[in-house]
């Protein structure tokens, strides 16, 4: 399994138990793959530098996980589709 580091931004408009249970869910697909979650590091509620989406802010998680390259492309084209999911990116660790 490779490492990765997984930064996403979750819309400011959810409530914190539809947050809790997005950011459950993501991380969900990862261990459905025979992945490890390492660290989560939840950086909470920032104001973007430019407007996206007609938003000012989002929830910013930061996630270091050990994955599969299933695990990871799943996550990308669930994250890709969820309307909650305002933006993320994946970056392999070496």
């Amino acid at each position: 399994m490779k490492k990765y580091e997984i930064m996403y931004i979750v819309n400011a408009s959810l409530d914190d138990a539809a947050r809790q249970e997005l950011i459950s869910s993501l991380h969900a697909i990862i261990t459905d793959h025979s992945g490890n979650i390492v660290k989560v590091d939840e950086w909470g509620m920032r104001e973007f530098a430019y407007r996206i989406n007609f938003m000012n802010k989002g929830y910013y998680v930061v996630t270091t996980v050990e994955a599969t390259n299933e695990g990871i492309k799943e996550f990308d084209r669930l994250a890709r589709i969820n309307r909650n999911i305002v933006r993320f990116m994946i970056v392999k660790q070496d």
